[in-house]
């Protein structure tokens, strides 16, 4: 494994970047947003774990959790589990990390009962415990609406898995819309304004069929009218769509569409390099690549509306070779050799240098080019858990600390920190990348790199 360095010729030069400051209204530290999901608390994701799916050992998602139990049953066991899931020092431990924001997701089930369907109400009254907490400890929160009537992706993250009806019924949208106008009522009211800052629109709705992503579009237009006539105390509440799966440039006209001013309307990326063939076949330094090359998109979009990397992880797919190279993949035979699917609290200290160079590439490509970002989630399986992440070593204490720095061709010494941001030299509007030899360990460290002055 290796590092990227940027080189010239002769000498390496750093050029100053200006400090992103976070666009919430309240925040005015000039600290980046560093934040944290709270998945699978108010709306059930069966892969993130939990003694919850115990109850229901054959339900696959908070829609076939509560069709098996019944609704007295299911609300029993999901009190059990908002209770003790994400709690008070849940919150103060994220808090003493640096994590400064929370995304909750939650479900439009929460908010307007449905008796055509089984899910039973309930998670509200937590929700709000939850800003409570937020608020005491100095973070802020964003209310991400992840699951809609009729499902907007077939996902197990929007309540129900399988068929995508969301725009196939005109009551659906309309539903979602009035969904939202309540959030946007009660959360603007000034008893949330200092804790509240945006609410997402809807949670990753697809571009493909049966979805029409000109649909998502008329909605994201229609929903930003009717929650900003519904603010109430706070004007400055943000509304965030998500980009829907299309590429960032395809919303870049969206603020002066909806005549939003900067800082009413932000866009949510969710980056991941686990999902696809294109980023499951990289080695160690590609995924560290890639998430550098994320930097171009996130600083044009971030340029006309607040954008910010709403969703990503530690996640890849590569193991380590007893000789210090990394190839992608899940498994392997040969002595010495250890995977990322492995077990977390198993890794070498040089697979967890591995993966923490991943980890810093992309806050520092989300901290000097986008608004800032939010880690899927809180707990979970493997690289998936932030807070076993910073116990474990793969996520930086503090946050702004860099074993790994100028990976992605700057380096950043945080606003917070009274330092600034440096980026690194370019050629022909592109950083010139210098990949260092493979296999080289160094220092105890899978990666070798060349110093810069």
């Amino acid at each position: 494994m290796k590092f990227f360095t940027v080189i010239c010729t002769a000498a390496l030069f750093l050029l100053l970047r200006p400090v992103r400051a976070a666009s919430w209204s309240n925040s005015s530290s000039g600290t980046p947003i560093r934040g944290v999901n709270v998945g699978g608390w108010l709306i059930l994701e069966q892969w993130l774990g939990g003694d919850i799916w115990n109850a229901a050992p054959n339900a696959t998602d908070e829609y076939s959790f509560c069709d098996s139990l019944g609704p007295d049953a299911a609300l029993s066991a999901l009190e059990e589990h908002w209770s003790t899931w994400f709690t008070q020092d849940t919150v103060k431990e994220l808090a003493s990390y640096g994590v400064n924001a929370l995304r909750i997701p939650i479900g439009y089930w929460s908010i307007v009962k449905d008796d055509s369907q089984p899910y039973v109400m309930g998670a509200l009254d937590y929700l709000d415990q939850a800003l409570h907490w937020a608020k005491k400890a100095g973070l802020k929160v964003w209310v991400d609406l992840h699951g809609v009537p009729g499902s907007q992706n077939g996902f197990d993250n929007s309540g129900h898995a399988g068929s995508v009806d969301w725009q196939t019924y005109p009551e659906n949208i309309n539903t979602t819309i009035s969904v939202l106008k309540a959030l946007a009522k009660k959360y603007s009211a000034s008893k949330y304004s200092s804790v509240v800052a945006a609410i997402e629109l809807i949670n990753e709705p697809i571009s493909w069929y049966p979805n029409n992503v000109s649909v998502t579009r008329d909605f994201y237009i229609d929903s930003f009218a009717e929650i900003r006539s519904s603010l109430t105390d706070n004007q400055n509440l943000q509304v965030i769509m998500h980009d829907s799966f299309v590429n960032l440039s395809d919303w870049s006209d969206m603020p002066a569409t909806v005549n939003a001013s900067y800082g009413q309307l932000g866009l949510d990326s969710h980056i991941y390099q686990v999902f696809t063939p294109e980023t499951t076949d990289l080695d160690g330094p590609g995924h560290v690549q890639k998430a550098c090359d994320y930097q171009y998109t996130l600083q044009n979009s971030t340029a006309i509306m607040p954008t910010y990397a709403g969703e990503w992880s530690a996640a890849e797919e590569v193991c380590l070779y007893a000789n210090g190279t990394t190839m992608a993949g899940t498994s392997c035979s040969e002595d010495g050799c250890q995977c990322t699917s492995d077990d977390s609290s198993n890794w070498s200290q040089e697979l967890v240098n591995v993966v923490r160079s991943f980890v810093e590439a992309q806050m520092d490509v989300f901290e000097g080019n986008s608004t800032g970002y939010f880690f899927w989630s809180h707990t979970g399986p493997g690289a998936w858990n932030f807070i076993s992440g910073v116990k474990q070593g793969w996520i930086p204490q503090p946050l702004t600390d860099r074993q790994f720095p100028g990976q992605c061709g700057f380096v950043l010494n945080s606003g917070d920190h009274n330092g600034t941001y440096h980026h690194g030299h370019h050629i022909n509007g592109h950083t010139n990348y210098r990949r260092v030899q493979r296999g080289l360990l160094g220092s105890g460290s899978p990666y070798s790199t060349v110093p810069y002055i």
